[in-house]
Protein backbone atom coordinates (compact mmCIF):
# COMPACT_ATOMS: atom_id res chain seq x y z
CA UNK A 1 0.00 0.00 0.00
CA UNK A 2 1.07 3.47 -0.62
CA UNK A 3 0.39 6.60 1.68
CA UNK A 4 -0.51 9.97 0.19
CA UNK A 5 0.66 10.79 -3.22
CA UNK A 6 4.21 13.69 -2.89
CA UNK A 7 4.16 17.13 -4.73
CA UNK A 8 6.27 16.50 -7.80
CA UNK A 9 8.13 19.15 -9.64
CA UNK A 10 10.06 18.91 -13.32
CA UNK A 11 12.65 21.05 -15.12
CA UNK A 12 13.21 21.06 -19.09
CA UNK A 13 15.52 22.31 -21.23
CA UNK A 14 13.60 23.30 -24.63
CA UNK A 15 17.40 24.58 -25.90
CA UNK A 16 18.64 21.06 -25.74
CA UNK A 17 16.43 18.53 -27.20
CA UNK A 18 13.07 19.57 -24.94
CA UNK A 19 15.47 17.33 -22.12
CA UNK A 20 13.70 16.71 -18.36
CA UNK A 21 16.80 17.40 -16.33
CA UNK A 22 14.82 17.07 -12.69
CA UNK A 23 11.63 14.94 -11.58
CA UNK A 24 11.45 15.53 -7.97
CA UNK A 25 8.89 13.77 -6.09
CA UNK A 26 8.54 11.68 -2.94
CA UNK A 27 11.66 13.44 -1.24
CA UNK A 28 14.37 12.98 -3.85
CA UNK A 29 15.35 13.62 -7.23
CA UNK A 30 14.75 10.51 -9.50
CA UNK A 31 16.70 11.52 -13.04
CA UNK A 32 19.98 10.20 -13.48
CA UNK A 33 22.78 11.80 -15.21
CA UNK A 34 26.20 11.57 -16.31
CA UNK A 35 28.67 13.80 -17.34
CA UNK A 36 28.36 13.93 -21.36
CA UNK A 37 30.16 16.93 -23.17
CA UNK A 38 28.89 16.13 -26.82
CA UNK A 39 25.37 16.78 -25.63
CA UNK A 40 24.75 20.54 -25.31
CA UNK A 41 25.92 20.48 -29.07
CA UNK A 42 24.25 18.42 -30.54
CA UNK A 43 22.83 18.65 -34.18
CA UNK A 44 20.00 17.16 -36.35
CA UNK A 45 22.20 13.88 -37.42
CA UNK A 46 24.81 13.35 -34.73
CA UNK A 47 25.19 10.03 -32.81
CA UNK A 48 22.93 10.08 -29.28
CA UNK A 49 25.08 11.75 -26.17
CA UNK A 50 23.44 9.92 -23.67
CA UNK A 51 23.36 12.85 -20.36
CA UNK A 52 20.98 10.89 -18.74
CA UNK A 53 17.55 12.74 -17.63
CA UNK A 54 14.57 12.15 -19.74
CA UNK A 55 14.53 12.23 -23.71
CA UNK A 56 12.09 12.62 -25.90
CA UNK A 57 12.57 9.52 -28.62
CA UNK A 58 10.39 10.04 -31.43
CA UNK A 59 9.52 8.94 -34.62
CA UNK A 60 11.85 5.72 -33.13
CA UNK A 61 13.96 4.81 -30.68
CA UNK A 62 16.67 2.60 -31.82
CA UNK A 63 17.20 2.43 -36.03
CA UNK A 64 17.37 5.54 -38.05
CA UNK A 65 17.58 8.11 -36.24
CA UNK A 66 18.78 6.67 -32.82
CA UNK A 67 16.59 7.99 -30.41
CA UNK A 68 14.94 9.81 -32.95
CA UNK A 69 14.51 13.20 -34.20
CA UNK A 70 13.47 15.60 -31.50
CA UNK A 71 16.47 15.39 -29.05
CA UNK A 72 18.84 16.68 -31.08
CA UNK A 73 17.15 19.89 -31.90
CA UNK A 74 16.41 22.78 -30.04
CA UNK A 75 12.57 23.02 -28.62
CA UNK A 76 10.33 26.57 -28.70
CA UNK A 77 8.75 27.56 -25.37
CA UNK A 78 5.56 29.64 -25.52
CA UNK A 79 3.54 30.03 -22.35
CA UNK A 80 3.62 26.99 -21.05
CA UNK A 81 3.88 24.97 -24.04
CA UNK A 82 7.04 23.28 -25.65
CA UNK A 83 7.44 22.25 -29.22
CA UNK A 84 9.69 21.13 -32.08
CA UNK A 85 9.44 21.06 -35.70
CA UNK A 86 11.16 17.87 -37.21
CA UNK A 87 11.45 16.68 -40.95
CA UNK A 88 7.92 14.70 -40.63
CA UNK A 89 6.40 15.89 -38.19
CA UNK A 90 5.37 18.42 -34.88
CA UNK A 91 5.21 17.42 -31.46
CA UNK A 92 4.47 20.02 -29.07
CA UNK A 93 4.27 19.13 -25.31
CA UNK A 94 2.60 21.22 -21.94
CA UNK A 95 3.25 20.07 -18.62
CA UNK A 96 1.18 20.67 -15.81
CA UNK A 97 1.83 20.29 -12.09
CA UNK A 98 -1.31 19.61 -10.25
CA UNK A 99 -2.24 18.23 -6.99
CA UNK A 100 0.02 15.98 -6.03
CA UNK A 101 0.74 14.71 -9.54
CA UNK A 102 2.37 16.05 -13.14
CA UNK A 103 0.63 15.63 -16.54
CA UNK A 104 2.04 16.16 -19.98
CA UNK A 105 0.05 16.35 -22.41
CA UNK A 106 1.44 15.75 -26.27
CA UNK A 107 0.53 16.51 -29.51
CA UNK A 108 1.78 15.24 -32.66
CA UNK A 109 0.81 16.64 -36.25
CA UNK A 110 1.58 15.11 -39.24
CA UNK A 111 0.31 13.62 -42.22
CA UNK A 112 -2.68 11.01 -41.68
CA UNK A 113 -1.07 7.65 -41.99
CA UNK A 114 2.35 9.24 -40.62
CA UNK A 115 3.54 5.31 -38.18
CA UNK A 116 5.49 6.51 -35.28
CA UNK A 117 7.02 5.31 -31.98
CA UNK A 118 6.94 7.44 -29.12
CA UNK A 119 9.17 6.93 -25.82
CA UNK A 120 9.19 9.39 -22.91
CA UNK A 121 13.02 7.66 -22.08
CA UNK A 122 13.30 7.98 -18.51
CA UNK A 123 16.96 7.40 -17.42
CA UNK A 124 16.52 7.08 -13.04
CA UNK A 125 19.12 6.89 -10.27
CA UNK A 126 18.09 3.74 -8.78
CA UNK A 127 20.39 1.27 -6.42
CA UNK A 128 20.60 -2.55 -6.37
CA UNK A 129 17.49 -2.60 -3.66
CA UNK A 130 15.03 -0.95 -5.96
CA UNK A 131 12.92 -2.92 -8.35
CA UNK A 132 10.20 -2.44 -10.48
CA UNK A 133 6.15 -3.30 -10.30
CA UNK A 134 3.70 -5.10 -12.68
CA UNK A 135 1.34 -7.54 -12.73
CA UNK A 136 2.68 -11.14 -12.37
CA UNK A 137 2.61 -12.93 -16.21
CA UNK A 138 2.28 -9.40 -17.84
CA UNK A 139 2.97 -10.09 -21.61
CA UNK A 140 7.23 -8.74 -22.53
CA UNK A 141 9.32 -8.27 -25.09
CA UNK A 142 12.89 -9.29 -24.31
CA UNK A 143 15.19 -7.90 -26.35
CA UNK A 144 18.99 -9.65 -25.79
CA UNK A 145 21.29 -7.11 -28.27
CA UNK A 146 20.86 -4.08 -29.68
CA UNK A 147 19.12 -5.02 -32.37
CA UNK A 148 15.10 -5.70 -33.33
CA UNK A 149 15.40 -9.16 -32.49
CA UNK A 150 12.85 -10.00 -29.57
CA UNK A 151 11.77 -12.75 -27.64
CA UNK A 152 8.54 -13.61 -25.93
CA UNK A 153 8.28 -13.63 -21.60
CA UNK A 154 5.71 -13.52 -19.02
CA UNK A 155 6.56 -10.81 -16.69
CA UNK A 156 9.12 -10.93 -14.05
CA UNK A 157 10.71 -14.35 -15.16
CA UNK A 158 12.78 -14.33 -18.59
CA UNK A 159 13.50 -18.09 -18.97
CA UNK A 160 16.33 -17.72 -21.06
CA UNK A 161 18.89 -16.30 -18.63
CA UNK A 162 16.46 -17.46 -15.33
CA UNK A 163 16.39 -13.89 -13.92
CA UNK A 164 14.21 -12.56 -12.61
CA UNK A 165 13.77 -8.68 -14.23
CA UNK A 166 11.80 -6.66 -11.86
CA UNK A 167 14.77 -6.98 -9.44
CA UNK A 168 17.55 -4.57 -10.65
CA UNK A 169 20.12 -5.58 -8.15
CA UNK A 170 23.98 -5.44 -8.25
CA UNK A 171 26.05 -4.23 -11.68
CA UNK A 172 26.60 -7.68 -13.45
CA UNK A 173 27.54 -6.90 -16.70
CA UNK A 174 24.43 -7.16 -18.26
CA UNK A 175 22.33 -5.39 -20.41
CA UNK A 176 18.56 -5.98 -21.87
CA UNK A 177 15.88 -3.64 -23.39
CA UNK A 178 12.62 -4.63 -23.02
CA UNK A 179 9.03 -3.27 -23.97
CA UNK A 180 5.56 -4.45 -21.16
CA UNK A 181 2.08 -4.66 -22.52
CA UNK A 182 0.92 -2.28 -19.95
CA UNK A 183 0.17 1.04 -19.67
CA UNK A 184 1.44 2.07 -16.29
CA UNK A 185 4.88 0.80 -14.16
CA UNK A 186 5.69 1.88 -10.71
CA UNK A 187 9.73 2.23 -9.29
CA UNK A 188 9.94 1.28 -6.22
CA UNK A 189 13.18 2.46 -4.27
CA UNK A 190 13.19 2.57 -0.79
CA UNK A 191 9.92 3.51 0.96
CA UNK A 192 9.59 6.28 -2.28
CA UNK A 193 7.31 4.64 -5.27
CA UNK A 194 6.67 6.37 -8.81
CA UNK A 195 4.42 5.99 -10.77
CA UNK A 196 4.52 6.36 -14.83
CA UNK A 197 1.34 5.63 -16.99
CA UNK A 198 0.63 6.37 -20.36
CA UNK A 199 -2.86 7.27 -22.04
CA UNK A 200 -3.04 7.37 -25.85
CA UNK A 201 -7.12 6.62 -26.94
CA UNK A 202 -6.93 4.24 -30.14
CA UNK A 203 -2.75 3.82 -29.99
CA UNK A 204 -1.02 1.01 -29.01
CA UNK A 205 0.89 1.86 -25.41
CA UNK A 206 3.27 -0.04 -23.74
CA UNK A 207 6.23 0.85 -21.29
CA UNK A 208 9.67 0.08 -22.38
CA UNK A 209 12.99 -1.07 -20.08
CA UNK A 210 16.52 -0.38 -20.11
CA UNK A 211 17.96 -2.47 -18.04
CA UNK A 212 21.94 -1.58 -17.83
CA UNK A 213 23.45 -2.67 -14.76
CA UNK A 214 27.12 -1.89 -16.42
CA UNK A 215 27.00 -4.19 -19.65
CA UNK A 216 26.85 -1.34 -22.36
CA UNK A 217 28.66 0.26 -24.25
CA UNK A 218 31.38 -2.11 -24.36
CA UNK A 219 34.35 0.05 -24.21
CA UNK A 220 33.49 2.10 -21.19
CA UNK A 221 29.97 0.10 -19.53
CA UNK A 222 28.19 1.94 -16.97
CA UNK A 223 24.70 1.91 -15.35
CA UNK A 224 21.77 3.33 -16.21
CA UNK A 225 18.07 1.83 -15.62
CA UNK A 226 15.46 3.53 -18.33
CA UNK A 227 11.51 3.08 -17.18
CA UNK A 228 10.04 4.34 -20.42
CA UNK A 229 6.29 5.09 -21.04
CA UNK A 230 5.51 4.05 -25.31
CA UNK A 231 3.38 4.77 -28.00
CA UNK A 232 4.21 1.47 -29.92
CA UNK A 233 5.44 -1.91 -29.19
CA UNK A 234 8.88 -2.07 -30.40
CA UNK A 235 12.38 0.17 -30.35
CA UNK A 236 12.82 0.07 -33.92
CA UNK A 237 10.00 1.85 -36.44
CA UNK A 238 11.41 0.00 -39.20
CA UNK A 239 10.76 -3.68 -37.22
CA UNK A 240 7.22 -2.28 -36.19
CA UNK A 241 4.48 -5.20 -37.63
CA UNK A 242 0.64 -4.39 -37.71
CA UNK A 243 -0.51 -2.74 -34.25
CA UNK A 244 3.06 -2.16 -33.31
CA UNK A 245 2.98 1.84 -33.97
CA UNK A 246 0.95 4.81 -33.32
CA UNK A 247 -0.63 5.93 -36.47
CA UNK A 248 -1.59 9.19 -37.67
CA UNK A 249 -5.30 9.53 -37.99
CA UNK A 250 -7.39 11.56 -40.84
CA UNK A 251 -7.74 14.64 -38.80
CA UNK A 252 -3.57 14.58 -38.67
CA UNK A 253 -2.74 14.64 -35.07
CA UNK A 254 -2.53 11.96 -32.18
CA UNK A 255 -2.87 13.34 -28.60
CA UNK A 256 -1.81 11.55 -25.59
CA UNK A 257 -0.74 11.93 -21.98
CA UNK A 258 1.86 11.18 -19.86
CA UNK A 259 0.91 11.01 -15.72
CA UNK A 260 3.69 11.16 -13.29
CA UNK A 261 2.80 10.67 -9.70
CA UNK A 262 5.05 9.55 -6.64
CA UNK A 263 4.23 8.69 -2.90
CA UNK A 264 5.85 6.23 -0.01
CA UNK A 265 4.91 3.03 0.95
CA UNK A 266 3.73 2.13 4.55
CA UNK A 267 5.96 -0.36 6.39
Amino acid sequence: MVNAPSPIRITTDPAHGGRWTSLWAAGREWLWHREEPRRPHVVPGDAFADAGGLEECVPTVRGTPDHGHAWARAWRRDGDTESVTCPDFRLSRRIRHQERRAVADYRLTARPGYRFLWAGHALLDLSEHAHLGLPDGTHTRVYPDGGSRWTPCAWPWWPAESTALDRLGPDDGTAVGLIADTPQMDVHEGTAVLRLSVEAEGQPVSVAVWRNLRGFPDDEPYRSIGVEPMLGRVFDLAAAGEGDAARVPAGGEVRWRLIVSAGTERT
